[in-house]
Order: structure tokens, then sequence, then C-alpha cells
């Protein structure tokens, strides 16, 4: 959420380069430049966009391919990829940094204030919500340099539809039969991360303990919720594809 394939340009060559194939899809209708995605808003057709949306197309898109995947999300796509494990697809499942999954919640002062504006009552579902930067550097790079902050959220930021945080708190794809058995599935989470703080991450974790299926958590000191391309991402990928290859 919030940004588009292009938060991943650091992860997708270094993984071709470890001889991976690498698909790092755009979310419906995300296919044009950052730029191009901000200038129209407010686009009263990602308003329509809903979580349900997200989710079918990435599980038409894995069950088109010749082989199962690995299936990797970061925040809301990595609710994605634990919704898309929990329905038999892909290979196995890492979760960075993950939205939750119905049922899951913490009252922790960062997690409300970061994504009330994404579900406050006051504003209509369909009006899509272009984070403001004061509210980009407390949400997602709340520890990072300035001049960090600025190039990140001018980089890689775009408007964003409410209907999807919103359905992931009640609708019935965002919930987990954490009964069930399932690929191995590897959930982050960053220390300092105010939006998905790491104690819902663990939280999160927690609920599997019923499952017979390999799941692992794994929280990175220090890091906040734009683990994927804060200094030194290099690390927490070493780490993803050191339990990739060992699962």
């Amino acid at each position: 959420m919030f940004m588009n394939s292009a938060c991943w340009e650091g992860w997708k060559p270094y993984f071709e380069g470890k001889g991976y194939r690498v698909l790092a899809p755009n979310w419906p209708g995300r296919d044009a430049p950052v730029d191009a995605l901000r200038r129209a808003h407010p686009d009263p057709d990602l308003g329509k966009l809903t979580l349900t949306d997200v989710v079918d197309f990435h599980a038409d898109l894995v069950q088109k391919l010749d082989e199962p995947p690995v299936i990797v999300g970061h925040s809301m796509g990595a609710l994605v990829a634990q919704i898309l494990v929990n329905r038999g697809l892909g290979a196995t499942g890492v979760a960075i940094d993950s939205a939750p999954p119905v049922g899951v919640f913490t009252p922790a002062w960062s997690f409300l204030k970061a994504n009330f504006p994404m579900i406050s009552p006051f504003v209509s579902p369909g009006q899509p919500h272009l984070m403001t930067l004061p509210q980009f550097q407390y949400a997602f790079v709340n520890s990072l340099p300035l001049a960090e902050q600025q190039a990140a959220y001018e980089r890689y930021v775009v408007p964003e539809s409410r209907r999807v945080p919103q359905e992931s708190l009640l609708g019935k794809v965002a919930r987990i039969d954490f009964k069930k058995p399932h690929a191995p599935l590897l959930l982050t989470a960053g220390s300092i991360d105010h939006i998905i703080p790491a104690s819902l991450n663990r939280i999160n974790y927690s609920r599997y303990a019923a499952s017979p299926s390999p799941v692992e958590f794994k929280e990175f000191p220090g890091r906040t919720h734009f683990v994927i391309g804060q200094k030194d991402w290099e690390e927490v990928a070493d780490y993803v594809l050191d339990w990739i290859s060992k699962n």
C-alpha cells in the first residue's frame, strides 16, 4: 500500500542475481509511473479498489505460473501473501511487516495514529488518500535522516484506496484459518515500525501456534516500516534468501 512496484527496485535485481526469476507486479491500476499516479489524484477508479481485488489479481497470477512461487509481500502485500499461502498457493511465503488478518489487533498508539487517515469514519471510503510528507515520516520512515525521508516520499509514494485497509479489518477475504496446513511461512517485523508495530507481528505469529506447518518469526532491530528500502536492506534480504533456501 501507498507505493507501486518501484519499491522493490533493490530486491528484484538482488534476487535475480541469486538465480531467481522475479515478478514484481503492480497492484491493479498501478502500472503508471509514480508521478503520473499522483497527478491523477483523486482517481475515482482507484477509490473503487478493494482488498478482494488485490488478492484475486495475485491469486490469478500465481495460478498461471509454471510452478508454485515463493510469495513475498510487504505490509498489506504481506497480508496478501499470508492469504495466498493459506489458500494453498505458493511453495513458501514471506510476510514482511505484515498488516494484520481479521481478529489480530493491537491498541498501540502508533498503530492507531498511523492508520487512522485510512480508516476514519469521517471520510468517504471511495475517496483515495495521498499521504502527506509528515504522515509518511511518522508511519514509514520515522528514524531516517530528513533527506532520506524526503527522497523516499518523492520516489515511491502514490495515492491509495481506503477500501483496501477497511476491508482488511472486517472483510471475509482477510480471514486466516490458522489451524490449516500450509506451505512454510516467515513473518518479520521492524523493532521501530510505527504503522505495523513489532508487537502486532508477534501476535500474528502467535496465532499460527495451532498450525501443524512451519512458521517462523524474525524481528529486525532498528528497522522502520520502510524495511525493504531503508539503508542496509540487504541484511533483511539476506535473511529472507537464507530462509527460502532452507524451506
